[in-house]
C-alpha cells in the first residue's frame, strides 16, 4: 500500500471509531448528563469535540509512523496494542452515555488507561516520536478518568 494512503487510513480510523462513538455522547449530553452530578472541574460540553478531534488527528499520524515501517514482530504486537486502546475508547461512550453504566465505563477506561501506556511503550520500541505523539491522549484520557470516577462517587 502505498505510504500516502496509509497516512490517509491511519487518520481516518480513528476519526471514524470516534465519530461513531459520539452518537451515544451526543444522544445523551443534553438529557441525561445535564440531570447527573459533576465535579466543579468539568469542562463545558463545548470543549470536548475539539479536544478528542485533535487527538484522534494525532493518534492517526502515531499510527502512520508505525504501519508505515516494515512488517515485524515488534511492530504488529504495537499496531494490535493501538487497535486494543482503540477499541476499549470506543466502548466508554456507550458504556458511560448509552447504557449510564458509570461503574463499568470507569473499568473501562482504566483499562484504556493501561493499553494506552502499553500502546506507548510499544511504540516506543520502534519509532519515539510515534510513542511521543500519544502523550496528549494519555494525559488527556487521565484527565477524563479521575472526571468519571468523581462524577461516579458523586452519584
Amino acid at each position: 500500500m502505498k505510504a500516502n494512503r496509509k497516512l490517509v487510513l491511519s487518520i481516518l480510523l480513528p476519526i471514524l471509531v470516534g465519530s461513531l462513538a459520539s452518537i451515544p455522547t451526543s444522544r445523551n449530553v443534553r438529557n441525561w448528563y445535564v440531570t447527573i452530578n459533576k465535579p466543579g472541574f468539568n469542562p463545558p460540553n463545548w470543549l470536548f469535540a475539539p479536544v478528542w478531534t485533535t487527538l484522534y488527528v494525532i493518534m492517526g499520524i502515531s499510527l502512520y509512523c508505525i504501519w508505515k515501517l516494515p512488517a515485524s514482530v515488534t511492530r504488529n504486537n504495537a499496531l494490535k496494542l493501538f487497535m486494543a486502546q482503540l477499541a476499549l475508547n470506543f466502548l466508554w461512550s456507550f458504556l458511560f452515555f448509552e447504557f449510564h453504566l458509570i461503574a463499568w465505563a470507569l473499568v473501562d477506561i482504566i483499562l484504556l488507561l493501561l493499553f494506552i501506556i502499553l500502546c506507548i511503550a510499544g511504540f516506543s520500541r520502534i519509532s519515539r516520536v510515534s510513542a511521543w505523539l500519544l502523550v496528549p491522549y494519555l494525559a488527556w484520557v487521565s484527565f477524563a478518568t479521575a472526571l468519571n470516577y468523581t462524577i461516579y462517587k458523586l452519584n
